[in-house]
């Protein structure tokens, strides 16, 4: 069980591999065409793969949906915003993005982590709504309209110096971040911990008899999932220099959660291809018909129908037979006459 659960994992990587040299590609290409638009489009589409990530990590591995992760979301968003108008210092934003998600995730934890199942989904889908309608009503936050304004930072990346209004620069930086954030739920699901959260999955009654407090785990995986989403979501005001309570809406997590079944629920790596692709079929269907949410959502039926495991959960058993493969036991060597000799003589 133990191999087979790190062959799957090296095929994952392996996907994220290939996934990181066509990022790098389309950023080489954009930079020596001057494109900005792709490149834009593909900044916005791994920011929103940091959200489905946090939703592939409670979904798939510990069996907890979330329908209100876009409330920590836009938390990261908003107070990154805050942040910026203040001090425009990006490390100053997402440092401050991560201390209030971190609270705020705690105490959605306290509350969400009481239930379990259907409940468990209604009461984060509850908190995203009635936190989203708050700041659709504070004239301090913008209201309706959002906070616009952000003003362009220069990040800071030890000698060098990187422009959020770069478009190739601003990909490779935020490329950076969610990558740096799969890596470090991958990291924790090969650990103890993460082996814990799959048992939960499995079968929670039977966690206490190995010693383990069900709440304890539940509640770290929440509060995890809550600082990847908000970390995401901080680096949204700098791509797009506004916020707006949209962000905490239930079409954000309802997106995030189509964006891992497109993927592959529990494969990880799937939640960001599956963000990408969402993205790009919004962005390329949207501009042949405003009835871009149809096509999409025939296409999301047909995924399920079709493709069940999601894409990467179609192509990873493929490399799991590769990297599983052993070499062929060399064949024994024909018996020599000297051989044959000794073994009549005896």
């Amino acid at each position: 069980m133990r191999d087979r659960l790190t062959t799957s994992m090296r095929a994952s990587h392996v996907l994220a591999l290939i996934f990181v040299v066509a990022a790098l590609c389309l950023a080489a290409f954009g930079a020596a065409t001057g494109d900005t638009f792709y490149l834009r489009l593909g900044t916005e589409a791994l920011i929103f793969a940091g959200l489905a990530l946090s939703v592939d990590l409670l979904l798939g591995y510990s069996g907890a949906l979330s329908l209100g992760q876009a409330l920590y979301f836009g938390i990261g968003a908003y107070v990154s915003a805050l942040t910026l108008m203040k001090v425009p210092s990006f490390w100053l934003a997402m440092g401050a993005a991560f201390l209030v998600t971190l609270a705020a995730a705690i105490i959605g934890g306290l509350i969400a982590n009481r239930v379990r199942g259907v409940y468990f989904a209604l009461i984060t889908f509850g908190l995203a709504q009635v936190f989203a309608k708050v700041v659709y009503n504070t004239r301090e936050l913008g209201a309706s309209d959002g906070m616009i304004g952000v003003p362009v930072i220069q990040i800071g990346l030890g000698p060098f110096s990187v422009s959020a209004a770069s478009p190739a620069g601003f990909f490779l930086v935020v490329l950076g971040i969610i990558m740096g954030l799969y890596a470090l739920t991958a990291y924790l699901l090969d650990t103890p911990f993460g082996r814990v959260l799959t048992a939960l999955k499995a079968n929670e009654k039977r966690v206490p008899f190995l010693g383990y407090s069900v709440w304890r785990a539940r509640m770290a995986a929440y509060v995890f999932a809550g600082l990847v989403a908000g970390l995401s979501g901080a680096l949204y005001p700098m791509l797009r220099g506004f916020v707006s309570p949209e962000l905490m809406f239930f079409a954000t997590s309802g997106n995030a959660v189509i964006s891992v079944i497109l993927g592959g629920v529990g494969t990880l790596i799937g939640a960001i291809y599956g963000s990408v692709l969402l993205v790009i079929l919004k962005s390329i269907i949207g501009s042949w018909t405003e009835h871009h949410l149809i096509v999409i959502g025939l296409l999301f039926m047909a995924c399920v129908m079709f493709l069940p495991k999601g894409m990467v959960g179609f192509v990873r058993p493929r490399i799991e037979r590769l990297l599983g493969r052993e070499p062929a036991a060399p064949e024994p060597a024909p018996p020599s006459s000297a051989t044959i000799k000794s073994g009549s003589a005896a």
